[in-house]
């Protein structure tokens, strides 16, 4: 009995599934990479940070206690100041510590988003072509016309400083770079055979671009979604600087840095531990998509 699928077509589809599989052990070769292991240290930490952080953090992160206090000195009640505190006494510890959850909250929720936005829009301005793809296109390019930093400006000045917010302005600005890259992989794999092969069989397409054609594209997908997490953190990290994040009193890193940094050139360690943070945790993302990257180019 013929299944409607010759064997160049099973060939090819054989193939492609070898692409998918190869990537996936592959991941578990990541270990095979040191900086890729660094880079997945570095991320591990700090999420484990937002996890723990009402255990880790020695005081509240908003407490007022000993304001400009320096580094290693105590507190009235003998409470320890390991990274100092900032100028209206509160521990920049704690504060970096509890506002790891606020990076590593929104960053990958407002990644995600944008994902979901950009895979979509992508999938369908590749496969169905046509006017669908120049209507697409033509919105990407007019917001992509825009500096990602003026939206996020615009957005939030709008609608107001908050987690939503921030999502959205994200979502909007990085969305039409990922439909880019998804419509591009998408006209390179949407001639193959196994594509030939699921419409010969009828099925939706729906199907093939989700089952057929994402899956095949998940590699390079998942290098992209590293590197544009760590250009999301330092947008938010950005966002905070210009007073354009999170309201305060709830711990931000680019908060910290612009309400101390008048304060820089004679408490610098107000702002410099925040800017660890921030550069850590980018550099961490940028050594993990790294090493990814030799696990794509190897599957």
């Amino acid at each position: 009995m013929t299944t409607g699928i010759d064997a160049p077509e099973r060939s090819a589809l054989g193939g492609e599934e070898s692409r998918v599989a190869g990537f996936i052990s592959g991941v578990g070769r990541l270990r095979e990479s040191p900086i890729a292991m660094i880079g997945l240290a570095i991320v591990l930490f700090w999420v484990l940070v937002a996890i723990f952080a009402p255990l880790l953090a020695p005081m509240s992160p908003t407490a007022t206690i000993r304001p400009m206090a320096l580094p290693g000195t105590r507190g009235p009640g003998g409470q320890l100041f390991l990274l100092g505190a900032d100028h209206l006494g509160r521990d920049v510890l704690s504060r970096i510590i509890y506002g790891a959850r606020t990076v590593l909250i929104y960053a990958p929720i407002a990644t995600a988003c944008a994902y979901v936005v950009g895979v979509v829009a992508g999938l369908l301005a590749g496969y169905r072509q046509g006017w669908v793809d120049d209507l697409l296109a033509r919105i990407g390019d007019l917001i992509l016309a825009f500096p990602a930093l003026v939206l996020y400006i615009v957005i939030i000045a709008k609608f107001g400083s908050s987690g939503l917010n921030i999502i959205l302005a994200v979502t909007l600005a990085s969305g039409p770079g990922v439909m880019r890259i998804v419509r591009g992989m998408v006209l390179d794999i949407r001639n193959r055979a196994f594509v030939a092969a699921a419409q010969v069989r009828g099925e939706s397409a729906w199907h093939i671009m989700f089952a057929e054609i994402l899956p095949n594209a998940t590699g390079p997908l998942i290098v992209d979604a590293c590197l544009r997490l760590g250009y999301v953190t330092i947008a938010i990290g950005t966002l905070g600087f210009l007073g354009l994040g999170l309201p305060p009193p709830n711990p931000d890193w680019g908060g910290m840095i612009s309400e101390t940094r008048q304060f820089a050139m004679i408490f610098p360690h107000m702002v410099v531990f925040p800017c660890l943070a921030v550069s850590s945790l980018v550099l961490g993302l940028n050594f993990l998509a790294d090493g990814l990257t030799d696990i794509v180019k190897r599957a």
